[in-house]
């Protein structure tokens, strides 16, 4: 008898030739659409360099702006997420990639600050949900253990884009300026938007809500999947909260609210600031400037894959988090005690990388465990629109200490303070909870 229980249990290889055939199916798609959904976000940065003068648009109302995305979209997250449980994943990621494919083409007919601002303000409320909507989607696929390879491969589309986000924004501007009448940044956002609105109908056919929708699972290996699934539920039982109400009842929701935040108040100073954290490390020249932005981004895709893979080998998940937190910061300064010497300066601030795209990889793999339900579609929302706030903050902090000090070295290193106080507070976290059985 006992025989024949073992070998009906699915030993690791088979285990991880049905995740590694989920991952080659899932995977590219989700990856492809979050790429595409980064580089609408962030393309009005390549775009104000003509914008700003064929509309005669200052400065604050760039700004502004792009601060009302991250209004829009901290005000849509919870109501996205809470009508994907209703709905199911393909239709409501299909539903805000047409929709905000649809209003990043009608950039092309801003002619004032009003029409610029309500069309910023749509973009960020049409992407709402996409982000904890797929980390939502993530939990139905992918077990605790196996989860934080899947939510690094997802985290990688924000390094790509970065790397290649603004050389080709570059490109279109300048080579099709003029092209029927239109100027560049025209062509930029029409050019961008197209593969939004496409890509959001071929999610709608060839992603699977869940693993009894995909057809190209076998039933036994469903069966599998369903059952490593279940055994979460039973782990996280007892400390997980299911409803909306009991949400707010969590006594670690709001510890983990305030390491996200930090999480994204490093990841966004990294993001808006490095060509001028790289012009400061002595590079000269635009174009310069502009590539040796991309190898950051570049290592950043190797701290997702290192901190990731050994997070899911060692089924550890807190410690990673706090080392990955610490090499953010240990990076950050470093690089303002090397200034001026651009090659130490620069591997100071690829370690930078490596540790902030590592720590929002890891992250978002906690949340999960202390919630399921209609909690964790409210809760996932609720954390992520909190975090986007940092997207305020981080920018303005630097551009006030660099305009008050003459450079960001103060507004970095209170960042980088920030970040050794997420190491410290998630070694609060209990590991009993937070890191996967």
């Amino acid at each position: 008898m006992t025989h024949e229980i073992k070998a009906k249990t699915p030993s690791d290889i088979q285990k991880s030739a049905i995740y590694r055939k989920i991952s080659l199916r899932l995977m590219p798609v989700i990856i492809i659409a979050y790429f595409i959904a980064y580089i609408d976000r962030t393309n009005i940065s390549i775009a104000k360099l003509q914008m700003s003068v064929d509309l005669g648009l200052s400065d604050a109302a760039f700004g502004l702006g792009a601060g009302l995305f991250f209004l829009g979209y901290f005000l849509f997250e919870v109501p996205s997420n809470l009508y994907m449980v209703k709905v199911g994943a393909k239709r409501t990621i299909c539903r805000i990639m047409v929709l905000w494919g649809v209003i990043s083409l009608l950039f092309v007919f801003v002619n004032s600050e009003w029409v610029f601002y309500i069309l910023r303000f749509l973009l960020g409320a049409a992407e709402a949900g996409f982000f904890p909507g797929v980390i939502l989607f993530l939990t139905q696929w992918y077990p605790a253990v196996r989860r934080a390879r899947a939510t690094g491969a997802f985290f990688v589309a924000i390094p790509l884009s970065g790397m290649l986000g603004s050389p080709l924004g570059g490109w279109i501007m300048q080579s099709m300026d003029g092209t029927l009448g239109l100027p560049g940044w025209h062509w930029l956002f029409i050019i961008e938007s197209i593969p939004a609105i496409i890509m959001g109908i071929v999610v709608l056919f060839v992603l699977p809500d869940n693993p009894d929708d995909a057809k190209w699972l076998s039933a036994e290996e469903r069966e599998i999947v369903k059952a490593d699934l279940d055994h979460d539920l039973e782990v996280k039982s007892g400390h997980a909260s299911g409803t909306i109400r009991s949400l707010f009842r969590n006594k670690w929701l709001a510890l983990l609210t305030i390491i996200i935040f930090i999480q994204a108040l490093g990841s966004y100073a990294l993001s808006f600031w490095l060509p001028s954290l790289v012009a400061a490390a002595g590079v000269k020249g635009l174009l310069n400037i502009g590539l040796v932005s991309a190898i950051p981004f570049a290592v950043g895709v190797l701290g997702i894959l290192l901190f990731t893979r050994s997070s899911d080998r060692l089924r550890e998940r807190r410690w990673h988090l706090a080392i990955a937190f610490v090499t953010t910061a240990v990076g950050l300064i470093a690089s303002i005690l090397l200034t001026g010497q651009v090659v130490p300066s620069m591997i100071m601030l690829c370690v930078a990388a490596a540790g902030t795209y590592g720590v929002s990889a890891i992250v978002w793999n906690l949340p999960p465990m202390v919630l399921s339900g209609v909690g964790a579609a409210a809760g996932l929302a609720a954390l992520n629109s909190i975090g986007s706030l940092a997207g305020f903050v981080a920018p303005s902090l630097l551009g006030y200490t660099t305009s008050f000090f003459g450079s960001a070295d103060v507004g970095l290193v209170i960042i980088s303070a920030s970040v050794i106080l997420g190491a410290i507070l998630t070694l609060i976290l209990p590991k009993r909870i937070f890191n996967p059985k």
